[in-house]
């Protein structure tokens, strides 16, 4: 549900996180961040049931990421809000650095030439 007045902002914000707790919102919304899909681009391009893609696209309509509109037979998908593109650049980023750190933290562990790294290499072979 979108921010309404009296409503603590941190339950707007968990809202909103809860909204994108699914791979394949995320994917949806990567795709309409490239422009508009009508669902059955979206169902084509996410590998999503019509059924399925139509249940997550109604809870990112829900709590306000997603805008949808028919134009004769067909519903048109759109994000709200293009600064959501953006959001989801910022969660690439993150993972990226979280990936990187963890690459770095795997090399010294392998460089490791301590008691425990040597007792661990003598019980098993590389």
């Amino acid at each position: 549900m979108p921010f309404t007045p009296g409503r603590p902002i941190t339950e707007a914000k968990a809202e909103l996180f809860k909204g994108l707790a699914h791979p394949g919102r995320v994917r949806i919304l990567e795709l309409l961040a490239e422009g508009d899909r009508t669902v059955g681009q979206l169902a084509t391009e996410t590998g999503m049931e019509l059924s399925h893609l139509s249940q997550q696209v109604a809870v990112l309509r829900r709590v306000g990421i997603v805008d949808s509109r028919r134009e004769k037979n067909t519903v048109l998908c759109s994000l709200r809000d293009p600064q959501t593109a953006e959001l989801l650049a910022v969660a690439r980023r993150m993972l990226t650095r979280t990936l990187r750190d963890d690459q770095a933290l795997l090399a010294a562990l392998r460089k490791a030439d301590d008691a425990v790294a040597l007792a661990d290499r003598a019980r098993r072979p590389e």
